[in-house]
Parts: C-alpha cells; sequence; structure tokens
C-alpha cells in the first residue's frame, strides 16, 4: 500500500447499492483530491436491527457494478470475512495496520449518522484514526452538530465544495463538514418499489438493476406466501 495515497473510506449495507451512494463518494473525492475511495460492504451491519435481504457476495457485486465507470472508486471487501458485526474503528485500524498513514485517511459519513458519534464503537479514540468527511443530509442540518456535540465542536472545519485546501494547523485528525447537495435515496424505498414490482432504474445504476432483476433480489414474494 502507498502511505502517501490519500484514501476515503464509505461503509454501509449496500442493500443495494444505490445512485447516492455513488453521488457521496464522487463528492467526497473531488472535494479531498482523494487518489481513492474504497466502498465497503458490512457483512453483518452492527447497527442495524435486522439482516441485510441480499446476501453479502450479492452486496458486494453490486457495490462494484456500481462504480465500475467511476475512476478511483472501488469496491472493497474488508468487511466481508467477519462473522461477527465489524466495527468502524476496527476497519480503520486494519487500513492503518497495512500501511495507510492516519494523515492520509478520509471515513465519509452523513450527518444523519454522525450525530451518534458518541455511541460508536471506539468513541473517542476513533476519531485519532482518521479525519471525517461529515456530508449534509436531508433533514440534518450540519451547523446543529457543533452544539449536539460540544466535546468536539473544536475539531470542526467547514470544507466548501470548491475543494479542500489544506489541514488545520495543530495536525490533528479533523472533521470536516460539507454542505452537499447529493440524492436524497434510501436502499429501504428501493427495496419497497421491487417488492411491488415498480422500476428503481432512476435510483441506481444501470448494471446495479441488471443484476437486480437477473438475480431476482427484492422481487414480490410468491402467491403462496403472501398470506403466511
Amino acid at each position: 500500500m502507498n502511505t502517501l495515497e490519500r484514501t476515503g473510506l464509505l461503509g454501509g449495507t449496500f442493500d443495494p447499492a444505490h445512485n447516492g451512494h455513488v453521488a457521496i463518494a464522487e463528492t467526497a473525492r473531488r472535494v479531498f483530491k482523494l487518489d481513492r475511495v474504497l466502498l465497503v460492504p458490512a457483512r453483518v451491519p452492527p447497527h442495524r436491527l435486522s439482516a441485510p435481504v441480499a446476501s453479502a457476495s450479492d452486496r458486494f457485486a453490486m457495490v462494484e457494478l456500481a462504480v465500475k465507470d467511476h475512476k478511483g472508486l472501488a469496491a472493497s471487501n474488508l468487511e466481508l470475512h467477519d462473522p461477527a458485526p465489524t466495527y468502524t474503528t476496527e476497519t480503520l485500524q486494519r487500513l492503518i495496520n497495512a500501511g495507510q498513514s492516519t494523515s492520509q485517511l478520509f471515513f465519509i459519513t452523513g450527518a444523519d449518522a454522525f450525530a451518534d458519534i458518541t455511541a460508536w464503537q471506539g468513541y473517542p479514540t476513533l476519531l485519532d484514526q482518521s479525519h471525517f468527511v461529515v456530508l449534509s443530509r436531508p433533514g440534518h442540518d450540519l451547523s446543529t452538530l457543533r452544539h449536539k456535540l460540544p466535546e468536539i465542536a473544536h475539531r470542526f472545519h467547514e470544507v466548501s465544495l470548491g475543494g479542500f485546501d489544506c489541514f488545520p494547523d495543530d495536525e490533528r485528525t479533523a472533521i470536516f463538514t460539507v454542505e452537499a447537495n447529493t440524492p436524497d435515496i434510501a436502499s429501504s424505498v428501493i427495496r419497497h418499489r421491487l417488492s411491488v414490482g415498480a422500476s428503481v432504474d432512476d435510483l441506481v445504476p444501470s448494471g446495479v438493476a441488471r443484476y437486480i432483476h437477473a438475480h431476482h433480489l427484492y422481487g414480490p414474494a410468491p402467491r403462496g406466501k403472501q398470506f403466511q
């Protein structure tokens, strides 16, 4: 691994991968001049009450298809081999152990998820393992994060969509907030549409749509099972 490579990390269930995931990864890559962004499907999502609908191998395949035409974006199997839930702090540490510099590592997340950062495994230590890139999400105003998280408010730095210029002077990992107009898409909405036989061509990359239909994922239940 090139320790000078600026790496972004976008984790999630990706059940399925959709245009919103790609837009978030592309925005972070462009703004922070990342050499690569790894999209990392979780085998067992630690904060999700129900199991993913699609298998880990199907979700990984869909991520691969979603990013195949996007230079600098790649699917990663970092979390696919663990039978137990994998936490962000563990995934970051794997990259660090492999030679990735913390100063060149950027964990990408939405404002909705980051609002609960104090409940994440390994908090607050995990904030020293990587920079955090927090993108705005519909209904979750970035300006409220400083008030909700006063103990780490001094680590917040606003970054414009025009680009990232330089690191903070204190050389610590930072929390970068970005007002980003990314699509408001939820995998649950996609699964619901597919469950009633509706099209999702406007929500997922074409390769993902083809994969879903070819493998009969998320489709309507067979008639005999509808009333069981």
